[in-house]
């Protein structure tokens, strides 16, 4: 079992940017690929980005490629979301997701745990 805890969501203008985290507890971390997706009001759960077990290969939405930057720390136990020059578009609930796999994957239905969520708002 591994606990998930999202923080760093907020209200920003477009244009700016935020820094999401995502601390995890209990199974060794490095075990598990992580990942953030995010669901907007009335639209179904969409991939944002992935960080395989040690860092090494990264994997990203088309619509967040080069605006966020996903990252870990495992001597922390922790995974950072990065996000700049954010668009309304962008406003959403954002998860944080830990896979037993062995690579990035995008489909959320092969991560094993995931966290509350917190929530990004972008105003035009």
């Amino acid at each position: 079992q591994v606990q998930l805890v999202e923080s760093g969501g907020g209200l920003v203008q477009a244009g700016e940017s935020l820094r999401l985290s995502c601390a995890a507890s209990g199974r060794t971390f490095s075990m598990y690929v992580m990942g953030w997706f995010r669901q907007a009001p009335g639209k179904e759960r969409e991939f944002v980005a992935a960080i395989s077990r040690y860092g090494g290969n990264t994997r990203y939405a088309d619509s967040v490629k080069g605006r966020f930057t996903i990252s870990r720390d495992n001597a922390k136990n922790m995974v950072n979301l990065q996000m700049n020059s954010l668009k309304f578009e962008d406003t959403a609930v954002y998860y944080c997701a830990a896979d037993l796999g062995t690579e990035p994957r995008t489909t959320g239905a092969t991560y094993d745990y995931w966290g509350q969520g917190t929530q990004v708002t972008v105003s035009s």
